[in-house]
């Protein structure tokens, strides 16, 4: 079976953007700098693709230019077990100049999106067709979610 991943275009931050995501999650490494050679544009020798793995993930950025910008069309959600994690992985992407958004997500200082999720959460829209309303009605309240506050919008 094949393997799938993502592939990051940046700007010129690839590399830069790589060690930050190391540096956050667990069980993560840059695996491959790959240098432009002589060919594509862009100065020889210059970062062009950094391979890494998130928590075990295969993970690629690209540094292709400014043509691209990210969008809001794609994220990586970080599926977390309690609210420490919520709390942990919300403060660490933000970190140096990201932005919070609207229902868990945010936006790094890349300009990458994030959605940070609790599990429980994803539980009740998994499991319990009839609390997803309710759950739903407290996380369109929130920025980072608390998941505490969308417990008790559930059960109340």
């Amino acid at each position: 079976m094949p393997m799938i991943s993502p592939m990051l275009w940046f700007n010129t931050e690839a590399e830069e953007a790589a060690s930050f995501y190391v540096s956050i999650f667990p069980n993560s490494r840059i695996k491959a700098v790959v240098r432009r050679p002589e060919g594509p544009p862009g100065p020889v020798g210059e970062v062009m693709v950094v391979d890494f793995e998130l928590d075990g993930a295969p993970v690629s950025a690209l540094n292709g230019g400014p043509v691209f910008q990210f969008s809001e069309a794609v994220s990586l959600v970080v599926h977390c077990k309690d609210q420490a994690e919520v709390d942990y992985y919300w403060d660490a992407l933000i970190a140096g100049g990201g932005r919070e958004s609207m229902c868990g997500w945010l936006k790094d200082k890349y300009g990458f999106n994030w959605q940070i999720t609790p599990e429980p959460l994803l539980e009740i829209m998994a499991t319990q067709p009839d609390k997803v309303e309710k759950a739903m009605a407290a996380v369109m309240s929130m920025r980072k979610l608390d998941l505490a506050t969308i417990m008790a919008a559930v059960e109340g």
